[in-house]
């Protein structure tokens, strides 16, 4: 019997941004050297500004007083500030990237990263909307608009190494994984993260790359550090033991988490397939059956795994019959030719040769060669329906067979 693998976790099928959004500033006015507007302003315009600042004075503090993301970053920050002269411009395409108006945006960003005028944040930050803006529509582009406002230089640390995670999901979810643990070593090791989530794609990454005793590296004192941990650490960390040989590890673990998670499927199908790689398959039958009997067993697959394990055990022959007939009462198992053919034989090995006809005769039409209605030829001949079993050999003669011999014996039989 082949024996079945952990599942693995599957990437998130489109990636949630989290770059920090940017906020321009509501409104920013232009400077005139030598005017002389403030002289003329009234006491209304004075005490508007004066709010003004005020405002903007309490946003700064705000945003000092904000902690960092990233405090053992390696990278000093630029500290460069947008241009007034691009105000307008950076202020539309902000808004555009709130209402995820890329055919808004994409060509006033283009206009900044153009503008001989504009600084390094201007460039920087006009990129990093753009890409923004083409998040799971057009990745490509996406990871090039990233790659460019990293590259310029201007951003905040937040937000450059906020791309540069974003980047490595998205080539990940390319599974373009070479690149993707590229990108996120370097980010790693830039920004100094500390952060359990991102060490965890690092031993996704290592794990799709088959790189498995670094993958257990980074994922163990995830898995052991006794805090929040996500159950998907887990799957791989046992993922990488099973595949790297130590299936008795891969083992322990899921039996701890089975026995931590009774009502969840997902740990309990998992310590069955821990059990089928050691070869301990009556105690891969027991976990199936618990979530059979309880009601739990609702995948095509499980119950074909389940019946299977049966008709690959000694004298198991009735109870897998008795799974099969229950997957088809339920319309969890389709009555197709594996199953028909499978139900069939655990009937026939039972001695039930009536019931075991009645399978091969549905599950023979669905066949694509004849070597099933062959089969049936074979036993109605053995139980002396003769007519039926010459009728089922030139039925297997004309699907297909390897040889006709048998099938040709039992047509010219008396």
């Amino acid at each position: 019997m082949s024996k079945f693998r952990l599942s693995h976790p599957v990437l998130a099928g489109a990636i949630a941004t989290a770059l920090l959004a940017f906020a321009a500033p509501a409104a920013v006015h232009a400077q005139d050297a030598g005017s002389e507007r403030g002289d003329r302003s009234t006491r209304a315009d004075r005490s508007a500004r004066s709010s003004e600042r005020g405002e903007r004075r309490s946003s700064r503090q705000a945003q000092a007083e904000t902690a960092p993301r990233y405090p053992n970053a390696t990278r000093e920050a630029p500290g460069i500030s947008a241009s007034q002269r691009l105000a307008k411009q950076l202020n539309t395409l902000s808004e555009a990237n709130n209402e995820q108006d890329a055919a808004k945006g994409l060509p006033i960003a283009d206009e900044i990263l153009a503008n001989e005028r504009a600084n390094q944040y201007d460039k920087s930050i006009a990129a990093l909307l753009a890409g923004q803006l083409l998040l799971n529509d057009d990745n490509d582009r996406a990871v090039a608009y990233l790659r460019q406002a990293i590259d310029l230089g201007g951003l905040d640390n937040d937000n450059h190494f906020q791309a540069m995670l974003i980047i490595a999901q998205l080539q990940a979810q390319e599974q373009d994984y070479e690149a993707a643990l590229t990108t996120l070593e370097r980010y790693l090791a830039e920004s100094g993260s500390t952060d359990p989530k991102d060490q965890a794609l690092k031993g996704n990454m290592l794990y799709r790359l088959e790189r498995y005793p670094e993958a257990i590296a980074v994922l163990k004192p995830l898995v052991e550090s006794g805090g929040d941990v996500d159950p998907q650490w887990t799957q791989l960390l046992m993922g990488a033991y099973a595949e790297s040989g130590n299936t008795a590890e891969a083992t322990r673990m899921a039996e701890q988490v089975a026995q931590a998670t009774p009502g969840d499927k997902r740990s309990q199908i998992n310590l069955a397939v821990s059990y089928l790689q050691t070869d301990q398959n009556d105690k891969a039958i027991e976990v199936f059956e618990r979530l059979r009997s309880s009601g739990q067993l609702t995948e095509e697959n499980e119950y074909r795994n389940l019946y299977a394990l049966y008709l690959n055990s000694d004298n198991k022959e009735r109870e897998a019959i008795a799974v099969i007939n229950d997957g088809l009462e339920k319309n969890v198992l389709k009555p197709d030719y594996r199953t028909m053919s499978a139900l069939g034989q655990a009937y026939y090995f039972s001695d039930q040769i009536g019931p075991a006809i009645e399978a091969w005769q549905k599950a023979a039409p669905l066949a694509e060669n004849g070597e099933t209605y062959l089969n049936l030829a074979r036993v109605l001949h053995q139980e002396g329906r003769s007519a039926e079993a010459k009728d089922a050999a030139r039925q297997a003669i004309a699907k297909g067979l390897k040889s006709n011999t048998d099938a040709e014996r039992i047509i010219s039989s008396r």
